[in-house]
């Protein structure tokens, strides 16, 4: 049966860059969505997948509180500069839960600069998807 205090509590999530805890970060999502080409076989109906790629895409969102993801970001409009490659830890750590759970994701490069967006009367947040090109399990979660 399933014991419902080790059900992991997304309150007890971190996201860390520089290993220095994003503490305005409210959500963070990493997937790797799997490419695969149709297999049509002879002598059977059934399609088979043959797996050709992998592709990590993520979004963290949180409060605005400085400017130096725009800062970072947007050194790619310097036409002088690169782009902006880092990477970030995502963990949960849950003390009810088997264990933490950290992945990091390597060659994380962000997909817009976020400029601008308030609302009058309303919190400033912001909204940072990204692309990844791996990502390294740091630990499992694993029953006692």
């Amino acid at each position: 049966m399933l014991d419902s205090t080790r059900v992991i509590n997304g309150t007890y999530g971190y996201v860390y860059h520089d290993g220095t805890w994003l503490t305005n970060i409210k959500s963070a999502e990493a997937n790797v969505e799997i490419t695969k080409e149709e297999i049509k076989r002879a002598g059977t109906r059934w399609t088979a997948h043959k797996v050709t790629g992998l592709s990590g895409t993520g979004t963290i969102s949180g409060y605005k509180v400085t400017s130096e993801f725009v800062e970072r970001i947007g050194k790619i409009a310097d036409d002088s500069q690169g782009t902006f490659i880092t990477e970030l830890i995502l963990k949960l750590e849950d003390p009810e839960s088997y264990g933490a759970y950290r992945v990091r994701l390597k060659g994380v490069t962000f997909d817009k600069i976020p400029l601008m967006h308030f609302e009058v009367g309303a919190i400033v947040e912001e909204e940072l998807p990204f692309n990844f090109t791996g990502y390294e399990l740091l630990d499992k979660i694993t029953a006692e």
